[in-house]
């Protein structure tokens, strides 16, 4: 038996919301234990990998670009393409209290603590019929995700600079300590020594990540009546494995709700230098592309188009026959509309270069598009059609695609162009066109051409799979993040934040994210916690 840790709260994993409870916890003036399982260099979890976008409502950013927002419309836009029943009381409180403080309570918060956020707002998510985001609401921070949390280590070391704060590292909780009813503390393996340590506390915060980040998980909550790929990339953390959700519930009846909802990605691919297992890189996938099934057939009759509805692109890919399909596109349109999400390979923005970003923004991420190039197999590249469908068979060891099934492919989107600009009549070329009427949409996306257009090669072919990213729900919770048994009370001495609970009630986003509300839950569902344990709550 290790040394046992006495503190006022106890904080079970070191992601966003863990830190962010901890944070303002110290501030607050109490003693502090923080849990992680991962090693110090990663504290932070996949905060620290993430792009950084939010989903904010009626900030003063908005309304520099003449954005009229408010919380009234965002509900119904989250209540609408989240497709969020009313009577899921919990859950719609939590979707309520978002949009309702998501810009003092995150928003104002940050730009106190020093972050900044790029000046514009993007448009995500707007849904296929009109549907979704009826605004633009995607804030992105100065600096990535990965600023963002290590300014939040730092405001936090800082705060515990007194000895309130414990940190332990490569540290997994196994159980929770409960004595008449309330929980007192928790039960941790040292995973570097194997020594057992007690902790105790009368305020326990679970902040552990989502319970998808194996594919046994993710599997086994699947909707039934969903389709599910028969090969998956995993975007998420691998240590985000639901046991202590699995082991609450059947411990102290607490509850897990939608466990088969989850926010995945259409448009993945192994990342070169994988973290772990099957680490998956997830694309923005090029608006100008067209996405192919398997044979190099044009997936519709409904064309596959990105930044309308990842939910529908996510079942419409699980829907194929294969478990991949590709991106066929050019290097015109890769230099302007390819990118990956994500810190690491988002520099310009990640290590605050504005000028390299505009550059970048104006003349093409030719780095990106070279690094990918020569890093990965799955970004293949040919002057000709044919010469691509070859390279394309051999990277997947089948004859699957035809070089005249792939070029009939792209004949028939260019036919749209031999008539002249106006009379194009593709539903993909639409929704391009729809999205560039937005400014930063604009600079972002191709104006519709041939793929075939003379100069605009070499031709790329991207083999893309399914990616599972987050879980949208959790341990359910009230709205000062109080984890709540089988009969909707509050089990005492127990907190839930961030994916853990859904980022809020577990489930606040019902089916659908409009994009941008993680780390935002992630921050509300920790300050809730925080403010709640130190008023005695």
């Amino acid at each position: 038996m290790g040394e046992a840790t006495s503190s006022d709260v106890l904080v079970a994993g070191g992601g966003l919301a863990g830190i962010v409870t901890a944070l303002e916890a110290l501030r607050a003036g109490k003693s502090v234990t923080l849990v992680d399982r991962d090693c110090p260099e990663r504290f932070g979890g996949l905060a620290l990998w993430a792009f950084g976008g939010m989903a904010l409502v009626d900030t003063p950013l908005q309304r520099r670009m003449k954005i009229q927002d408010s919380p009234t419309t965002a509900l119904r836009d989250w209540q609408r393409f989240g497709e969020l029943d009313p009577n899921d009381h919990w859950p719609m409180q939590w979707a309520r209290y978002y949009v309702e403080n998501s810009k003092t309570e995150v928003y104002d918060w940050l730009r106190n603590e020093g972050l900044k956020f790029m000046p514009a707002v993007n448009w995500v998510e707007r849904g296929r019929l009109g549907d979704g985001n009826s605004v633009p609401r995607y804030h992105i921070v100065w600096g990535t995700s990965r600023e963002l949390t290590r300014r939040m280590i730092e405001a936090l070391h800082s705060a515990g600079s007194d000895g309130r704060l414990t940190l332990l590292h490569r540290h997994r909780i196994t159980a929770l300590d409960h004595h008449g009813g309330k929980v007192c503390g928790a039960v941790a393996i040292n995973e570097a020594t194997g020594d057992e340590v007690r902790l105790s506390a009368p305020a326990v915060v679970l902040a552990m990540g989502g319970i998808n980040g194996g594919h046994e998980q993710c599997r086994a909550n699947w909707p039934a009546d969903r389709p599910q790929p028969t090969h998956m990339l995993n975007g998420a953390h691998p240590f985000a494995d639901g046991k202590l959700h699995h082991w609450t519930k059947d411990h102290l009846s607490a509850q897990i709700t939608h466990a088969g909802e989850m926010w995945n990605y259409a448009a993945g691919f192994p990342h070169p230098f994988p973290h772990f297992d099957g680490h998956g890189l997830s694309t923005i996938p090029c608006k100008s592309a067209l996405w192919l099934n398997h044979r190099g057939e044009r997936i519709g009759p409904e064309p596959l188009v990105t930044g309308f509805d990842t939910h529908w692109l996510c079942q419409q890919v699980a829907a194929q026959e294969k478990p991949w399909t590709w991106h066929l596109l050019n290097r015109r349109i890769a230099l302007k509309e390819f990118a990956i999400s994500g810190a690491e390979h988002n520099a310009r923005i990640r290590d605050k270069q504005f000028p390299l970003f505009l550059k970048d923004l104006l003349l093409g991420n030719k780095q990106l598009v070279q690094q990918m190039e020569s890093e990965s197999p799955y970004f293949i590249t040919d002057e000709t059609l044919e010469g691509l469908a070859n390279k394309m068979n051999a990277l997947t060891s089948s004859l699957d695609i035809n070089p005249d099934t792939l070029k009939a492919t792209a004949d028939a989107f260019d036919s749209n162009f031999q008539k002249g600009s106006h009379l194009a009549n593709d539903a993909q070329i639409r929704m391009i066109q729809h999205a560039r009427q937005w400014g930063p949409d604009r600079l972002r996306t191709c104006k519709p051409a041939p793929l075939q257009k003379p100069g605009a090669g070499p031709f790329i072919a991207i083999h893309m799979q399914l990616t599972t990213r987050k879980s949208l729900g959790g341990l359910r919770t009230d709205l000062q993040s109080r984890v709540l048994d089988a009969n909707d009370r509050p089990i005492s001495g127990l907190y839930c934040v961030g994916e853990a609970s859904g980022f809020g009630g577990g489930g606040s986003n019902g089916k659908r994210s409009l994009e941008g509300t993680f780390l935002p839950g992630c921050i509300m569902t920790a300050r809730a916690a925080a403010r709640s344990i130190v008023n005695g709550d």
